[in-house]
Protein backbone atom coordinates (compact mmCIF):
# COMPACT_ATOMS: atom_id res chain seq x y z
CA UNK A 1 0.00 0.00 0.00
CA UNK A 2 1.20 3.35 -1.18
CA UNK A 3 1.88 6.51 0.91
CA UNK A 4 -1.47 8.11 -0.33
CA UNK A 5 -3.72 5.14 0.30
CA UNK A 6 -1.99 4.53 4.01
CA UNK A 7 -2.50 8.53 4.64
CA UNK A 8 -6.01 7.89 3.51
CA UNK A 9 -6.66 5.09 5.58
CA UNK A 10 -4.63 6.70 8.97
CA UNK A 11 -7.11 9.34 8.63
CA UNK A 12 -10.28 7.31 8.87
CA UNK A 13 -9.04 4.95 11.37
CA UNK A 14 -8.19 8.18 13.36
CA UNK A 15 -12.22 9.68 12.55
CA UNK A 16 -13.67 6.70 14.42
CA UNK A 17 -11.20 6.46 17.37
CA UNK A 18 -11.82 10.60 17.84
CA UNK A 19 -15.61 9.51 17.08
CA UNK A 20 -15.71 6.75 19.52
CA UNK A 21 -13.22 6.89 22.16
CA UNK A 22 -13.68 10.92 22.65
CA UNK A 23 -16.36 12.51 24.36
CA UNK A 24 -19.29 11.90 22.10
CA UNK A 25 -19.97 8.46 23.31
CA UNK A 26 -21.26 9.52 26.65
CA UNK A 27 -22.71 12.76 25.17
CA UNK A 28 -24.82 10.69 23.29
CA UNK A 29 -26.78 9.31 25.49
CA UNK A 30 -28.78 12.16 26.06
CA UNK A 31 -27.85 14.28 23.22
CA UNK A 32 -29.05 14.33 19.72
CA UNK A 33 -26.82 16.60 18.09
CA UNK A 34 -23.72 14.07 18.86
CA UNK A 35 -25.49 10.96 18.30
CA UNK A 36 -25.56 12.69 14.68
CA UNK A 37 -22.22 13.90 14.80
CA UNK A 38 -21.23 10.21 15.52
CA UNK A 39 -23.18 9.01 12.89
CA UNK A 40 -21.81 11.13 10.47
CA UNK A 41 -18.32 10.84 11.32
CA UNK A 42 -18.72 7.36 10.92
CA UNK A 43 -20.71 7.07 7.49
CA UNK A 44 -19.56 10.36 5.97
CA UNK A 45 -15.79 10.88 7.21
CA UNK A 46 -14.31 7.68 8.01
CA UNK A 47 -16.25 5.46 5.66
CA UNK A 48 -15.09 7.01 2.59
CA UNK A 49 -11.67 7.74 3.81
CA UNK A 50 -10.83 4.05 4.41
CA UNK A 51 -13.28 2.71 1.03
CA UNK A 52 -10.60 5.49 -0.73
CA UNK A 53 -7.28 3.63 0.26
CA UNK A 54 -8.64 0.11 -0.26
CA UNK A 55 -10.28 1.40 -3.62
CA UNK A 56 -8.34 -0.36 -6.63
CA UNK A 57 -5.77 -1.61 -4.50
CA UNK A 58 -4.70 -5.41 -3.93
CA UNK A 59 -6.85 -5.83 -0.92
CA UNK A 60 -10.40 -4.02 -2.76
CA UNK A 61 -12.92 -6.03 -1.47
CA UNK A 62 -15.10 -5.21 -4.22
CA UNK A 63 -12.76 -6.68 -6.77
CA UNK A 64 -12.62 -10.00 -4.63
CA UNK A 65 -15.80 -10.22 -3.41
CA UNK A 66 -18.09 -7.93 -6.67
CA UNK A 67 -21.31 -9.52 -5.76
CA UNK A 68 -21.25 -8.78 -2.13
CA UNK A 69 -20.48 -5.14 -2.95
CA UNK A 70 -23.11 -4.26 -5.85
CA UNK A 71 -23.63 -0.17 -5.46
CA UNK A 72 -27.20 0.07 -5.68
CA UNK A 73 -28.38 -3.07 -3.20
CA UNK A 74 -25.40 -1.61 -0.95
CA UNK A 75 -27.18 1.65 -1.15
CA UNK A 76 -30.89 0.00 -0.42
CA UNK A 77 -29.09 -2.05 2.86
CA UNK A 78 -27.66 1.87 4.43
CA UNK A 79 -31.22 3.14 3.21
CA UNK A 80 -32.78 0.44 5.95
CA UNK A 81 -30.40 0.15 8.39
CA UNK A 82 -29.84 4.11 8.72
CA UNK A 83 -33.89 4.60 8.88
CA UNK A 84 -34.37 1.49 10.87
CA UNK A 85 -31.74 2.68 13.65
CA UNK A 86 -33.39 6.54 13.69
CA UNK A 87 -37.10 4.95 14.59
CA UNK A 88 -37.91 6.18 17.95
CA UNK A 89 -37.69 2.81 20.19
CA UNK A 90 -34.68 1.66 18.20
CA UNK A 91 -33.05 4.90 18.91
CA UNK A 92 -33.70 5.29 22.42
CA UNK A 93 -32.85 1.88 22.81
CA UNK A 94 -29.62 2.39 21.37
CA UNK A 95 -29.00 5.35 24.09
CA UNK A 96 -29.91 3.25 26.86
CA UNK A 97 -28.52 -0.08 26.48
CA UNK A 98 -24.36 -0.37 25.67
CA UNK A 99 -24.61 -3.66 24.03
CA UNK A 100 -27.28 -1.91 21.41
CA UNK A 101 -25.47 0.94 21.21
CA UNK A 102 -22.48 -0.74 20.08
CA UNK A 103 -24.27 -2.79 17.61
CA UNK A 104 -25.79 0.71 16.01
CA UNK A 105 -22.52 2.04 15.47
CA UNK A 106 -20.83 -1.36 14.24
CA UNK A 107 -23.68 -1.76 12.00
CA UNK A 108 -23.44 2.35 10.89
CA UNK A 109 -19.98 1.46 9.98
CA UNK A 110 -20.51 -1.80 7.75
CA UNK A 111 -23.55 -0.03 5.34
CA UNK A 112 -20.94 2.88 5.31
CA UNK A 113 -18.09 0.99 4.12
CA UNK A 114 -19.97 -1.18 2.34
CA UNK A 115 -21.90 1.61 0.20
CA UNK A 116 -18.27 3.55 -0.45
CA UNK A 117 -16.25 0.75 -1.22
CA UNK A 118 -18.88 -0.52 -4.11
CA UNK A 119 -19.06 2.86 -5.34
CA UNK A 120 -15.22 3.43 -5.65
CA UNK A 121 -13.83 0.02 -5.75
CA UNK A 122 -14.29 -2.67 -7.95
CA UNK A 123 -11.75 -4.50 -10.87
CA UNK A 124 -10.17 -2.15 -13.36
CA UNK A 125 -12.06 -4.20 -15.92
CA UNK A 126 -15.57 -3.30 -14.93
CA UNK A 127 -14.65 -0.07 -13.64
CA UNK A 128 -16.89 1.84 -15.76
CA UNK A 129 -20.08 0.02 -15.26
CA UNK A 130 -19.46 -0.61 -11.27
CA UNK A 131 -18.90 3.44 -11.22
CA UNK A 132 -22.42 3.96 -12.88
CA UNK A 133 -23.88 1.95 -10.68
CA UNK A 134 -21.71 3.76 -7.47
CA UNK A 135 -23.03 7.41 -9.06
CA UNK A 136 -27.10 5.93 -8.13
CA UNK A 137 -26.00 4.28 -5.03
CA UNK A 138 -24.15 7.80 -3.41
CA UNK A 139 -27.17 9.80 -4.64
CA UNK A 140 -30.05 7.54 -3.82
CA UNK A 141 -27.66 7.87 -0.33
CA UNK A 142 -27.66 11.54 -0.40
CA UNK A 143 -31.56 11.91 -1.24
CA UNK A 144 -32.29 9.61 1.32
CA UNK A 145 -30.44 11.48 4.00
CA UNK A 146 -31.53 14.78 2.99
CA UNK A 147 -35.31 13.76 3.17
CA UNK A 148 -34.37 12.11 7.05
CA UNK A 149 -32.65 15.16 8.02
CA UNK A 150 -35.40 17.28 6.77
CA UNK A 151 -38.43 15.06 8.61
CA UNK A 152 -36.28 15.49 11.79
CA UNK A 153 -35.25 18.83 11.34
CA UNK A 154 -39.81 19.86 10.56
CA UNK A 155 -40.90 17.65 13.11
CA UNK A 156 -43.49 19.23 15.30
CA UNK A 157 -42.37 17.78 18.47
CA UNK A 158 -39.44 15.84 19.97
CA UNK A 159 -39.52 11.73 18.69
CA UNK A 160 -36.77 10.68 20.89
CA UNK A 161 -37.06 10.01 24.65
CA UNK A 162 -33.40 9.98 24.63
CA UNK A 163 -32.81 14.26 23.80
CA UNK A 164 -32.98 17.63 24.97
CA UNK A 165 -36.04 18.36 23.39
CA UNK A 166 -37.34 19.85 20.21
CA UNK A 167 -34.24 22.12 19.15
CA UNK A 168 -31.75 19.26 20.11
CA UNK A 169 -33.36 17.14 17.63
CA UNK A 170 -33.78 20.06 14.98
CA UNK A 171 -29.90 20.62 15.18
CA UNK A 172 -29.59 16.68 14.11
CA UNK A 173 -31.77 17.12 11.64
CA UNK A 174 -29.93 20.18 10.15
CA UNK A 175 -26.50 17.90 10.52
CA UNK A 176 -28.17 14.82 8.89
CA UNK A 177 -28.82 17.42 5.99
CA UNK A 178 -25.92 19.68 5.61
CA UNK A 179 -23.26 17.01 6.18
CA UNK A 180 -24.60 13.44 5.06
CA UNK A 181 -26.69 14.69 1.99
CA UNK A 182 -23.91 16.94 0.63
CA UNK A 183 -21.19 14.60 1.14
CA UNK A 184 -22.83 11.72 -0.41
CA UNK A 185 -23.61 14.20 -3.68
CA UNK A 186 -20.34 15.51 -3.68
CA UNK A 187 -19.14 11.77 -4.16
CA UNK A 188 -21.76 11.09 -6.57
CA UNK A 189 -21.10 14.45 -8.67
CA UNK A 190 -17.13 13.77 -8.20
CA UNK A 191 -17.70 9.97 -9.70
CA UNK A 192 -19.82 10.64 -12.07
CA UNK A 193 -17.57 13.68 -13.36
CA UNK A 194 -14.57 11.09 -13.79
CA UNK A 195 -16.85 8.56 -15.45
CA UNK A 196 -18.02 11.11 -18.19
CA UNK A 197 -13.72 12.22 -18.37
CA UNK A 198 -13.02 8.77 -19.06
CA UNK A 199 -15.67 8.41 -21.82
CA UNK A 200 -14.94 11.54 -23.41
CA UNK A 201 -11.27 9.72 -23.89
CA UNK A 202 -10.82 8.85 -27.60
Amino acid sequence: MNARRLLLLGAGLAVLAVAWTGPLPALAMTRFWAHMTMHLAVVALAAPLIAAALAGSRTDPAARAPLLFAPLPAAFLELVVIWGWHAPAAHDAARLRPEIFVAEQASFLAVGLLVWIAALGGSAARRRERAAGGVGALLLTSMHMGLLGVLLALAPRPLYEACLGLFDQQVGGVMMLAVGGTVYLAGGLALLSTLLREEARP
